[in-house]
């Protein structure tokens, strides 16, 4: 009962926010952290980087097209009480989400290839994919964790761009403490966070490695 508790909701007698919901600085890095958030500013930060301002641009409109719809979908469940928080802490509830994340990712990476946006900026958005279809299956049965893979994942899409072995050591470290964080909130388990970053990291890799 109490490990249902902890993949589903939180943790016994907690409720749906765990220790969160108290504040700390758990539930500060699992804000910060939420894979909404770092999958709208992937895009735009890797398109930077990799190309400058025009880059940015593309980026901005891949994370419009790719993360900003599903955000907006979480958000209007979440006020409408049909959602638990922006981050589906109740693993039944990921469905909806998953599945308006899937449509709208696939349908953003089709207009980035067709309106010949910059590689790694259609490759950044083709991994966005990955996840959902990854992950998003996973969750369907076992409350993997998002945070963690899209973190870990998204430390593998700036290697791409930044110094490999700095970025990848960075990454490593701060997935480690949002690891922590969800565990410490009673959102996931050790292995679920574990889980999650080697998913989210594979995705991005295995991805990368055939668009790029």
């Amino acid at each position: 009962m109490a490990d249902q508790r902890v993949n589903d909701v939180g943790a016994p007698g907690q409720g749906p926010g765990g220790e969160g919901e108290r504040g700390g600085l758990a539930w500060v890095v699992t804000e910060v952290a939420a894979p909404q958030y770092v999958a709208i500013a992937l895009p735009p930060v890797t398109g930077l980087l990799a190309h400058g301002w025009t880059g940015a641009m593309w980026g901005l409109l891949a994370a419009a097209l790719c993360a900003g719809v599903p955000v907006g979908v979480i958000a209007v469940g979440v006020r409408r009480g049909r959602l638990d928080s922006m981050h589906l802490v109740d693993r039944k509830s990921r469905r909806g989400p998953m599945l308006a994340g899937l449509i709208t990712v696939a349908v953003g990476l089709v207009l980035l290839a067709l309106l010949d946006a910059p590689a790694i900026v259609t490759a950044t958005a083709a991994v966005m994919l990955g996840w959902v279809l990854v992950m998003g299956s996973i969750t369907m049965w076992w409350k993997i964790s998002f945070h963690t893979g899209v973190a870990a994942g998204a430390a593998v899409v700036l290697a791409h761009v930044l110094p490999a072995a700095a970025t990848l050591a960075v990454g490593a470290a701060l997935v480690g403490v949002i690891g922590w964080a969800r565990v410490r909130v009673s959102h996931h388990t050790p292995t679920q966070t574990i889980a999650g970053a080697a998913a989210g990291a594979g995705v991005a890799w295995a991805v990368l490695t055939l668009t790029l």
